[in-house]
């Protein structure tokens, strides 16, 4: 049967146990520990999370690389339960375990996988309106972001701050938050371009909500050419191709050529 990949070796250290009781013990973890694996690969959410009141019982006294692995189970279990009830109580519940993986995973030095969850975490806050919470965690990701290169983070995290700036009347700020996001996306440390596509339309839209055309135009070019490219990548129309024809109308508009 499919296996996290380091419990074969947890068990091999535990099996040596001189006594029955402490064997049957390690038998039962790893047969829950298949019982959690298999659900999860199968995304069968509500599987796993009838499993999550033993939960603490699985993670007793195991490594930390076992430890971030079950709550990161738990993690997409709810994010899946969220998508396909639209219930807030399991985005409530991320949050708990979300933090705490962010925590293990910096004590891994896995920094990259701590940054992303951190944002994460500064997600799921702002989707309940708590912002000061929301803000603090986007500061830190940019802080882990920043020390160890992750524009791909930089990018995540400023777009997050701008949009929040910006929503709060502080639009020189949000702006130069924004303009930073653009500049960091091409920089990612995958070569991916949803970070791009992603930060251009933020700025683009708070350009056009507060009337600068002249700086607009070129991002608006810019944002059509990224969005054709993945288009042309999946061999299908994406969303953001449409919404760029959308800021080319909306910008011949502005420059008072609606028949364009």
């Amino acid at each position: 049967k499919k296996t996290c990949v380091p419990l074969d070796e947890v068990v091999e250290k535990l099996i040596t146990a001189p006594d029955n009781g402490a064997l049957r013990e390690v038998l039962k973890w790893k047969g829950r520990m298949n019982e959690l694996t298999a659900t999860s690969d199968a995304a069968d959410w509500r599987g796993v999370l009838k499993l999550e009141g033993r939960m603490e019982e699985l993670m007793e006294g195991r490594e930390d690389v076992i430890c971030e692995y079950i709550l990161r189970v738990f993690c997409k279990a709810h994010q899946l339960a969220y998508c396909s009830t639209d219930d807030t109580k399991h985005s409530m519940k991320l949050i708990p375990l979300q933090e705490r993986r962010v925590h293990l995973l910096g004590k891994m030095e896995r920094f990259r996988d701590q940054a992303d969850t951190i944002c994460a975490v500064a997600d799921n806050f702002l989707s309940f309106a708590r912002r000061e919470e929301a803000e603090s965690y986007y500061k830190r990701a940019r802080k882990v972001g920043e020390k160890h290169g992750f524009f791909s983070v930089e990018c995540r995290a400023c777009i997050g701050l701008g949009e929040m700036a910006m929503k709060e009347g502080r639009t020189t700020e949000g702006l130069e938050l924004l303009r930073n996001a653009v500049a960091a996306a091409p920089l990612n440390e995958g070569d991916d371009t949803i970070y791009e596509q992603a930060a251009l339309e933020c700025l683009t839209e708070a350009l056009f909500a507060t009337n600068r055309i002249d700086e607009v135009e070129p991002l608006v070019l810019r944002f059509r050419e990224a969005a054709t490219a993945e288009s042309r990548k999946h061999s299908y129309v994406s969303f953001e191709e449409l919404e760029s024809l959308y800021f080319s109308a909306r910008l011949h508009e502005a420059r008072g050529k609606p028949e364009e």
